[in-house]
This record gives C-alpha cells, sequence and structure tokens, in this order.
C-alpha cells in the first residue's frame, strides 16, 4: 500500500538546483516534531550505512531479525524489491529502519525527545515506540500481524487505491459517496495527504466509477496505485477484530510524549486513546493534513522524518511552508541535524 506519491514540485526543485529541505537548524526540542513515514517509503538500502557506521542501529535490525524468524535486515539492505514490497514484510521492515535511526540519534544526543511525534498510517506504531507507549518487540509483532491480517482482509475483499490530484478532499468525499450510494459498493476517502493529493480506496467497481468521475470533476490526474488491498476502507473490516485483539494484548501503556493520532488528528496522551486510534485507522482514513495542521497550532516550529525518504516532507512542504523541514536517515544527516 502507498501511502504517498512523490511530489512532483521537488523533484523539480532538484532539477533547477533550488535546496528541497530549508537549512538544518540545531533541535529545539519545546518546538520540533518527529514524524515516521508508511507505506511507499521502503526502498531496497533502507538502513545499510547507518547500520554499518552506528551500533546502535545494527543492534535495532539484528533485534529484528531474531523476533521474526527470517533476515529482515538482508532484505531491507540488498532486496530483492518484490519481497521487500510484500506488505507482510514492508511493515516491519519500517518500523525497524524508524526505530534504527529513532536509537542511533538518541545515542548520539541521549536525552533528547521532542515534544509531539506522528506517523503516517503505519508510521503511528513508529510514534507509538518514540513515545515511550510500546516497547520495539511487541511494536513489531504487532504491525507483523497488522500486514498479515491486511493482507488476508485484501483476498477476502478484494479492491485498490488510486492518488486523485488536484481536487479538495471535501470535494472528492462528496463523489466517493454518491458512488457508493449508487451502487453499493465500497470507495472512500484513504489518505488526506496533503491540498491536492488525496488516496482513494474501494472496491474495483465503485473504485473505477469513483476514478472517472473525479476526472469528470476537475481532478488533474487520477493514478492507480500499485497495490492490492483497499487500505483504509471499509473492505478491511475482516482484520479489525483479529487486530485489535492483538492491540489490546501489545502493552501499549501512557505515553510520555504527545502523540497526534491518524484518526482523529487530535493529541493523545492516554493509552486508551492510542489503542482506539490504532484500531480504527484500519478501515478510516488518515487525516495527515489535520494532523500537521494541529501540531503546528500546537506550537511545532521544525519538523523532523525519522526513517526512510523524504515523502512526509515532501506533503508538508505543501501543507504549510513556514517549518523548519529535515529527513533523518544516513549518519551525515543525524550529525548535522545535532550539530
Amino acid at each position: 500500500m502507498r501511502s504517498a506519491i512523490p511530489q512532483g514540485d521537488a523533484k523539480r526543485d532538484r532539477a533547477l538546483g533550488a535546496p528541497f529541505l530549508a537549512p538544518v537548524m540545531p533541535p529545539d526540542p519545546n518546538h520540533t516534531a518527529f514524524l515516521f513515514p508508511g507505506q511507499g517509503s521502503q526502498k531496497v538500502g533502507m538502513g545499510k550505512d547507518l547500520a554499518a557506521a552506528d551500533v546502535s542501529a545494527r543492534a535495532v535490525f539484528a533485534e529484528a531479525d531474531e523476533i521474526l524468524g527470517y533476515s529482515l535486515s538482508r532484505l531491507c539492505w540488498d532486496g530483492p524489491a518484490e519481497e521487500l514490497n510484500d506488505t507482510a514484510v514492508t511493515q516491519p521492515a519500517l518500523l525497524t529502519h524508524s526505530v534504527a535511526v529513532l536509537r542511533a540519534l538518541e545515542a548520539r544526543q541521549p536525552g533528547l525527545a521532542p515534544a509531539v511525534v506522528a506517523g503516517h498510517s503505519l508510521g503511528e506504531f513508529s510514534a507509538l515506540v518514540a513515545a515511550g507507549a510500546l516497547d520495539f518487540a511487541p511494536a513489531l509483532r504487532l504491525v507483523q500481524q497488522r500486514g498479515r491480517l491486511m493482507k488476508e482482509a485484501g483476498q477476502r475483499n478484494p479492491g485498490g487505491m488510486a492518488a486523485v490530484l488536484g481536487l479538495d478532499v471535501e470535494q472528492i468525499d462528496t463523489i466517493c459517496r454518491a458512488v457508493e450510494a449508487e451502487s453499493g459498493g465500497v470507495v472512500q476517502v484513504a489518505n488526506d495527504n496533503c491540498p491536492g493529493q488525496v488516496v482513494i480506496s474501494g472496491d474495483e467497481a465503485a473504485l473505477t466509477t469513483a476514478m472517472e468521475r473525479l476526472a469528470a470533476a476537475g481532478a488533474k490526474r487520477t493514478i492507480r496505485l500499485a497495490v492490492s488491498i483497499a487500505a483504509h476502507s471499509a473492505l478491511m473490516s475482516p482484520a479489525s477484530a483479529p487486530f485489535g485483539q492483538r492491540v489490546d494484548e501489545a502493552g501499549v501503556r501512557d505515553p510520555v510524549l504527545a502523540v497526534v493520532g491518524n484518526v482523529g488528528a487530535q493529541v493523545l496522551r492516554d493509552a486508551a486513546g492510542l489503542r482506539a486510534d490504532v484500531k480504527a485507522q484500519l478501515t478510516s482514513r488518515v487525516r495527515w493534513t489535520e494532523s500537521v495542521r494541529r501540531m503546528i497550532a500546537e506550537g511545532t516550529q521544525s519538523f523532523a522524518e525519522i526513517g526512510t525518504g523524504d515523502v512526509l516532507i515532501g506533503l508538508l512542504r505543501r501543507i504549510d511552508r513556514t517549518p523548519s523541514l529535515t529527513a533523518l536517515d544516513l549518519p551525515e544527516t543525524l550529525d548535522a541535524f545535532l550539530a
């Protein structure tokens, strides 16, 4: 499941020689948010340079290999891409890489903590680890089960996803609801990524009809995504009960840092709220635009993306260009962030 598509403006900026990220500034923990990416950010080679250079990061990958019973590190570092892109592998891989980056950052500056954390879809589980609400080992087992259950739900209820560019989320939501009412099928907003980029999710017939109507309504593009499940839609409901049980058994506790949840785009400060949010996330939209605006309203002045790539930074540039932005992945980016 691809949670976000690459930003055209970022590619254009690079081609023109303009900086993609704002100059790295020393973090002010009282006004900094850590963001964690979801599916769509994975790539072969993720974490390889960091693990080679940092013992803390390397230990996280080694722990993941032992817990999962296969070499997740090999798949992250060397592929093949086809295996890494299997949702049952992708989900633990992205969590592991984000936690490895986080541990390397903490090793460089012990006690460093942001004011707030948030993650896009799957990334919310990395945020729970960062917030002290969930230990890495149970989080890894939980996302492994999440990937398996979502894959099984997709086999029971086939569907897909599509990105819609150039229409506002309210208009897209209205058209999707109309298609559902007329067809009896399922198609709904899955990810409100940023102004002008929304992902919809549903069964084949309803999704195709919605894409046609959205194009007729003025969408710049509708792009079918290379996924075989309808994530963040009612078609994932077969996974809800078993996944909810796994969440209840995982040992989620009150966070020591504020967490902004995907489903309500609200600041969550207790275990009950966190459990409810990640359970509902399976069939509910990711309110990423609202989540970022909530963090800015709460006083966030800088954002750091912790993990693979800079997809979330690209989205944030379209939501609000004011905050300082940086992506943390390689050893040199961590060192510059803490300079």
